[in-house]
């Protein structure tokens, strides 16, 4: 079987900026929530059988701790904020699979769904086009799905974009940096320099402290070398922050994965959302299954 894991924390925020205002029966914005959970039932309809959604149901981690300017809530939409538990609720009723995340972050969620089934999964497809999930392509076996350009990322697709395989991507981030999650990189490593040079040594504790053993050419080597020496210990902690988990206890077997039909809150939740179409797809569907 194919599993489909779904970043849910992307297609919210995906959601809520792109489709018209709604709202629930109390008056609650809702539009985002309406449009992730009908996304995932038209994924089911398409012919997906084992779905997990994966939502960041507290935005700060276990990561806000190891570096103080690392992503958190602060700035974002209270009205989208309160949207989170309401598509988990949504899902949950639909019957799908909810991996919410609060002490770890979706990504998380993801890499350790994904860990888990892969070894009985014919494939793995994350769907989100978040460059952190790209170091947990296996070949062609555990892929990244953009589901909004319809484009699958393998193994090859990887090396091709960023000029390293996925195992060095923790490594990538860390020395070019990544400000959507709120780490710099280090001075001087851009993506080409940081590319060439962990294509030749994988990651950067294999680098060579003294430039002159580098057998690799960039520009700038030296000064390269120099500011991964003075900052080795920064590099180090972005690297861990950049490293997805993928032991986080989410899914014990891929059967919790399967869906077998909207549950009998679905009514309830169909009132709330005003979307009477989510729970008369949902039962057809699972008629014909």
């Amino acid at each position: 079987m194919r599993v489909h894991l779904v970043d849910g924390t992307y297609e919210l925020f995906r959601h809520y900026f792109a489709v018209p205002s709604a709202a629930a029966t109390d008056g609650t914005e809702i539009a985002a929530a309406r449009g992730v959970t009908f996304s995932v039932l038209s994924m089911l309809e398409a012919g997906a059988t084992h779905i997990g959604v994966a939502t960041d149901h507290v935005i700060e981690s276990f990561r806000n701790q190891m570096w103080p300017g690392y992503k958190s809530g602060k700035g974002i939409e209270p009205e989208l904020l309160a949207q989170f538990p309401i598509v988990e609720e949504a899902l949950a009723a639909l019957g799908v699979a909810v991996l919410a995340m609060t002490e770890f972050e979706a990504d998380d969620g993801l890499a350790s769904a994904a860990a888990a089934v892969a070894g009985v999964a014919e494939q793995v497809l994350i769907c989100t086009p978040d460059k952190d999930l790209t170091q947990c392509v296996v070949g062609t076996h555990i892929v990244l799905l953009d589901r909004r350009a319809n484009k699958i990322l393998d193994e090859e697709g990887v090396i091709a974009k960023f000029g390293v395989p996925p195992a060095s991507i923790p490594d990538y981030l860390a020395l070019v940096g990544d400000s959507a999650d709120g780490f710099p990189g280090l001075p001087g490593w851009g993506a080409k320099s940081t590319a060439t040079v962990l294509a030749r040594y994988g990651h950067l504790e294999e680098i060579p402290a003294n430039v002159d053993d580098w057998d690799v050419s960039v520009r700038s080597a030296a000064k390269l070398a120099d500011a991964l020496a003075d900052q080795i210990d920064d590099a180090l902690l972005f690297k861990d922050l950049a490293t997805l988990r993928t032991s986080v206890p989410v899914v014990a077997s891929v059967d919790e994965l399967e869906w077998r039909g909207p549950t009998a809150d679905l009514r309830k939740v169909v009132e709330y959302l005003r979307a009477p179409a989510l729970e008369e797809r949902a039962k057809r569907l699972a008629e014909g299954r």
